[in-house]
């Protein structure tokens, strides 16, 4: 599913592509993807409206309009947001359909159909419950620090927390773990300050490599415009079981926590 820096990727190839254009019709194949407020026509709604800003939040994709209105759709595991032009064949998968003035369009496609579009009225505190963002500044050490206090929670576990952190997903938690030097089953509260520091150094890190890499494409993720990111040529764990690790040459291992895949090293992350 994509993760932060893949949904950052698609955000800005959005603010380059659809920003400034005017919504001449929405194409509704499957209801259940396009939601919106009781008593709002999701298609009428948004007709004539002007995208004035594209942008991220945790794992959504936000699309600000000129009414204050806004898009937020999340692409859950399989779900691509893509810019076409005239002419070129529907994506695989496609339910819903932004088809702008000037005869572009921007597709939803979702084949699995976990994925929505949602609108959200002006004011409406729709991630109220997402944590804080791991590449802000208000993602200081010490924010970190204070989150470990007390939890008994693996320190793997606690870095998908959504309500804790926004964004991270299973590739860059296990990436982030292995270059801290961190076991992903350790208990948060059992992390020293230094080794803390040094995981949320890393976290940060792995996640703005992703983003200048234009994400990870292990799956089917591509970004606005289909094109493919390049940050799987330099994971470090994540889906290299049996490879030898970079660090100390052990194998790679995958054990499954809190029901998903976790690869690490168990000679150097201790």
């Amino acid at each position: 599913m994509p993760e932060l820096p893949e949904v950052e990727t698609i955000a800005r190839g959005l603010a380059n592509t659809v920003v400034g254009k005017t919504i001449a019709s929405i194409e509704i194949r499957l209801p259940k993807m396009a939601v919106a407020p009781p008593g709002v026509d999701f298609a009428r709604a948004l007709r004539g409206e002007r995208i004035v800003g594209a942008g991220r939040r945790a794992k959504y994709v936000l699309l600000d309009l000129a009414s204050g209105r806004r898009l937020v759709t999340s692409l859950r595991m399989t779900g691509r947001l893509l810019v076409q032009r005239p002419g070129e064949a529907d994506f695989p998968g496609t339910h819903v359909v932004v088809h702008y003035t000037d005869a572009t369009r921007l597709s939803f496609a979702d084949v699995r159909t976990f994925g929505r579009m949602r609108l959200v009225e002006p004011g409406e505190e729709w991630d109220k419950s997402l944590g804080i963002e791991p590449i802000s500044a208000s993602f200081t050490p010490e924010a970190f620090i204070g989150m470990l206090s007390g939890r008994t929670t693996p320190i793997k576990t606690l870095l998908l927390d959504q309500h804790r952190i926004a964004g991270i997903g299973n590739i860059y938690a296990c990436e982030a773990l292995w270059e801290a030097g961190i076991k992903p089953g350790k208990p948060a509260k059992a992390l020293t300050k230094p080794a803390a520091r040094r995981l949320h150094h890393a976290i940060v890190d792995v996640l703005r490599r992703a983003i200048d890499m234009r994400g990870t494409s292990v799956d089917d993720y591509v970004d606005a415009e289909g094109m493919r990111g390049g940050f799987q040529n330099v994971l470090a764990v994540y889906g290299r079981l049996g490879q030898p690790c970079a660090r100390c040459n052990a194998p790679i291992v995958r054990t499954v926590m809190a029901q998903r895949g976790t690869w690490w090293c168990r000679s150097c992350q201790r």
